[in-house]
């Protein structure tokens, strides 16, 4: 059985859509957490650095077609990618630790970084990761100037999720 048949295309994209969906919920949750506690959103997105980390080394596999050589590849160019954004990360911590930000501040920092590190991640291994990059950005622009932000994310969240299903449907449809 050839190895192009352990995921079906169709099957990979039902995968990819529910790893958009949970990368969503994800940010919504750190965004929440960075509004009622700063300091709890700063460790939350570092944590997060790493769950984007795996999820893209994910990705990048299934669509390697399970190749070890381009697994190897992979991980090495993702490890690349997610360390260097933590060391980022870190960097915009200790700035925060300094006391020359505050806390709600760094966490919106830090989701800046996470969305541009997402979105040229999602240039490797899919739009739908870079489409989780541009919501974590409008996320924080839109928490730095509207007072009740989260029920407008979640609309965002929302229609991204419904946007990508119907275009799917439609190029499915298209073929």
């Amino acid at each position: 059985m050839s190895e192009d048949y352990l995921i079906p295309p169709k099957r990979r994209f039902h995968f990819e859509e529910a790893i958009l969906v949970l990368l969503l919920i994800l940010s919504l949750v750190g965004i929440g957490i960075n509004d009622f506690s700063p300091a709890d959103g700063l460790g939350y997105w570092i944590i997060m650095v790493f769950v984007f980390g795996l999820f893209g080394i994910l990705i990048g596999w299934l669509q390697s077609k399970h190749n070890i050589d381009d697994f190897k590849k992979i991980v090495r160019e993702q490890s690349i990618h997610w360390l260097t954004s933590l060391i980022v990360v870190g960097g915009a911590f200790l700035v925060q630790k300094s006391g020359r930000i505050d806390p709600e501040s760094a966490g919106l920092v830090i989701l800046l970084i996470l969305s541009l590190s997402t979105i040229l991640d999602g240039l490797r291994v899919g739009w739908r990761f870079s489409l989780v990059g541009l919501f974590m950005g409008t996320s924080a622009v839109v928490a730095a100037y509207t007072e009740h932000f989260l029920w407008i994310e979640i609309l965002i969240a929302i229609s991204i999720v419904l946007l990508t299903i119907l275009w799917e449907y439609w190029m499915e449809k298209r073929e």
